[in-house]
């Protein structure tokens, strides 16, 4: 099935979810365990009809949701199909699907708190030292390059962040190598860049803002905070 683009994840109009990184995510609040179960149970049976599934967390208050197909088919430049981790049409019409069913429940959706965490290693040699951080995050080498037409490395069973390679090369003067990209909703983007602001950090580079805002702490280690503009419906 063919990968969604931005705009037409935008033009979804999906009201609970949010698309960071690969997927599209909503959280849904509860006020017990079990009204948490009894949700998931529905959504597994709405899944069940589509042949489709999210993955799901529960906590305390809160049910998460991550709806991403494992063989989209995304088509570079060239033609040339991949097989790749991204929403499809089948993405969205669960998440139809379970937004309906949150309003059965009674369960409000709470879209601005949802956040991914990614890894990124600046590096000229991905495909080399690849198959090392496969073994270190995951314990098997078809981690390298899963879901990705890349060599970033993805856990089938996500657990522990992606980690993606960087092709801007070493660091001439041997600083900081890896990075830390924490995905957010685009409606608390300003809010959170104050935050780390207010905290004593400082903004290194907001150039690409509010994609892409780069954060240093008082170390000058950096992260950045990143938001998917291309799949926000705008006025």
């Amino acid at each position: 099935m063919d990968m969604l683009r931005g705009e037409q994840i935008a033009e979804a109009n999906l009201t609970d979810w949010r698309k960071l990184a690969q997927g599209l995510h909503a959280r849904y609040l509860t006020d017990y365990f079990l009204a948490a179960a009894r949700f998931v149970t529905a959504i597994g049976e709405a899944g069940d009809s589509l042949g489709h599934h999210p993955r799901v967390r529960i906590g305390k208050g809160f049910v998460d949701l991550e709806l991403v197909t494992d063989d989209a088919i995304y088509r570079d430049d060239e033609g040339t199909e991949h097989v790749i981790e991204w929403p499809t049409q089948q993405d969205v019409d669960l998440a139809r699907r379970i937004t309906d069913i949150a309003a059965d429940h009674g369960l409000v959706a709470d879209p601005s708190s949802v956040s991914e965490v990614e890894l990124g290693l600046d590096s000229a040699r991905s495909a080399t030292i690849a198959p090392v951080w496969a073994a270190l995050l995951t314990g098997r080498a078809d981690s390298q390059g899963r879901g990705s037409p890349s060599d970033e490395v993805r856990d089938a069973t996500v657990r522990v962040p992606n980690l993606w390679f960087d092709d801007a090369g070493e660091t001439a003067d041997g600083g900081q190598r890896f990075h830390v990209e924490v995905y957010i909703a685009p409606e608390v983007a300003d809010a959170r860049v104050a935050a780390a602001v207010a905290a004593g950090g400082t903004v290194v580079d907001d150039s690409q803002a509010p994609g892409l805002t780069v954060i240093a702490d008082q170390d000058g280690n950096k992260g950045v905070l990143c938001v998917d503009t291309s799949a926000t419906k705008h006025p």
